[in-house]
């Protein structure tokens, strides 16, 4: 299983990036999968998630309002497309796979991790 996350990079605050993850899993439609981001000296912490079918999303009250999640079972990708951007969402991105467990918040859920992907927001 590879999941490969990008579009990170620097953007001013109040402007848009858009992350996309690329997974290699087979039965992708069958799973959930999530973004999470560690700021330096924080611990990782949950910021997106969608259920296998897509119906269904969950977000961080931190994001909610400026984040979106969403999935192509077709291309076995998902996009997170964060607008609105602060300081405070600078860090490192990394898409999820969650195998077992439909507990889409909590990093325990996730079986299978990506690199990360770098998000700098200035000020």
């Amino acid at each position: 299983v590879q999941l490969q996350a990008s579009g990170g990079g620097l953007v001013q605050a109040g402007g848009s990036l858009r992350l996309s993850c690329a997974a290699s899993v087979r039965a992708f439609s069958s799973i959930g999968m999530g973004w999470f981001r560690q700021a330096p000296g924080k611990e990782r912490e949950f910021v997106a998630a969608i259920t296998w079918s897509g119906r269904i999303t969950y977000y961080a009250d931190s994001v909610k309002g400026r984040f979106t999640i969403a999935r192509d079972n077709a291309k076995n990708t998902v996009d997170l497309q964060m607008n609105s951007l602060k300081p405070e969402d600078t860090a490192v991105y990394y898409c999820a796979a969650a195998v077992g467990s439909s507990y889409y918040t909590l990093m325990e859920s996730y079986k299978y991790w990506g690199h990360g992907t770098q998000v700098t927001v200035s000020s």
